[in-house]
């Protein structure tokens, strides 16, 4: 296909194979969403919204509804259709990129797809945060730098005491350093106030993850003015859909419930990790977001035994560093009940045939 750029060709898919499951475990999505009195209310303005007319070019009304809400300059908010979006137009507007590893595929995915220098510095024991590594990396020529906090796909919680050393290093270096702060809301602190000032830091945020609001796509990048000119410059216009500015708005109204969303999953994310202590082959990692990274000792098969009761979750282990890695999403206690006993029947499988062999033969 010579009319496609070859390298295009010989790049992967994005990594995501969509599977049918009665328990879906596998997105990082909340499993409560809109309360039923904010749907209601949500239909009634739909019906009135005028389907036949472009939205905003920039989604405008809505960029000024989350200034107010996060007591941040308009002009330094940036809304798209998923915060995915905002990154693919950082990492476009970028002369090169620098990430850790593991991380967020979708930054080093955007930059091959965009064939922008990518270097990613390896995480350090138990996913701590490389500083003298990172600091480092970013004396050399300047880009982005994206730092998931908490991180994904690991749950670690990065000090903001760490990460504003980081800030300055990306200061020193001129380079623009953007905190992805996709499950903020799940860990006990966020760096919104380190960056307020700091023309070289920008946020990232997302209502996909607490706000229940997946289906809608919508995230944003809270950044200095000129950073925002070029990001919003560099995405398509009218590319936030008017549904989704309506919804985030009725979201933005009524920010009470996410608060309670929030406030369960943590409560079940606990008691998750807590019971896969008991689990004699697995090892699930401390979180702070609303999911568990879990290593396994074989991730295909830890997958395909959990589908086969009915839970769907993830598969990690195509990340380098997360062998046997899975990815499971904090559900409703009915739904994360039923992950844990199909954990542990797996376990009972295993055992199962490894005495198999012995049974066989008559031994002891």
């Amino acid at each position: 296909m010579k009319a496609l750029k070859p390298h295009l060709l010989a790049l992967p898919d994005y990594p995501y194979t969509m599977a049918q499951a009665l328990i879906k475990l596998d997105q990082n999505e909340s499993p409560y969403g809109l309360p039923p009195e904010l749907k209601a209310e949500l239909a009634a303005r739909l019906a009135e919204l005028p389907l036949n007319r472009y939205p905003q070019m920039h989604a405008e009304a809505l960029a000024e509804r989350i200034a107010d809400f996060e007591g941040w300059p308009a002009e330094g908010v940036v809304v798209g259709p998923g915060s995915n979006t905002i990154i693919f137009a950082l990492v476009a507007a970028a002369p090169r990129v620098l990430d850790v590893s593991p991380s967020f595929v979708h930054y080093a995915h955007s930059a091959h797809l965009l064939e922008t220098p990518y270097q990613a510095v390896p995480l350090g024991p138990d996913f701590s945060l490389p500083l003298e590594e990172l600091t480092a990396a970013l004396t050399g020529d300047p880009g982005v730098f994206f730092l998931p906090n908490p991180h994904t796909p690991t749950g670690a919680f990065f000090a903001p005491e760490r990460v504003s050393s980081l800030c300055q290093a990306a200061a020193g270096g001129e380079w623009l350093m953007i905190i992805d702060e996709a499950y903020y809301q799940f860990a006990p602190a966020d760096l919104k106030r380190q960056a307020q000032g700091q023309e070289h830091v920008g946020i990232l945020r997302t209502f996909s993850k607490a706000w229940g609001l997946a289906g809608a796509r919508a995230g944003y990048l809270l950044a200095a003015a000129e950073v925002a000119r070029v990001a919003r410059n560099m995405l398509p216009p009218f590319g936030v859909p008017a549904p989704t500015a309506l919804a985030v708005e009725l979201a933005l109204e009524h920010p009470g419930y996410v608060a309670e969303a929030v406030e369960k999953v943590r409560r079940e994310r606990e008691r998750v990790y807590l019971e896969l202590k008991a689990h004699p082959t697995w090892k699930a990692y401390p979180s702070h977001t609303n999911f568990l990274l879990i290593i396994t000792p074989d991730a295909a098969a830890a997958y395909q035994g959990l589908l086969k009761r009915g839970v769907l979750v993830r598969r990690q282990d195509h990340i380098p560093g997360l062998e046997g890695a899975i990815r499971v999403t904090i559900g409703t206690p009915v739904e994360n009940d039923a992950f844990l006993q199909a954990a542990f029947d797996i376990a009972k499988e295993e055992r199962g045939k490894e005495k198999e062999p012995e049974d066989a033969t008559g031994e002891d």
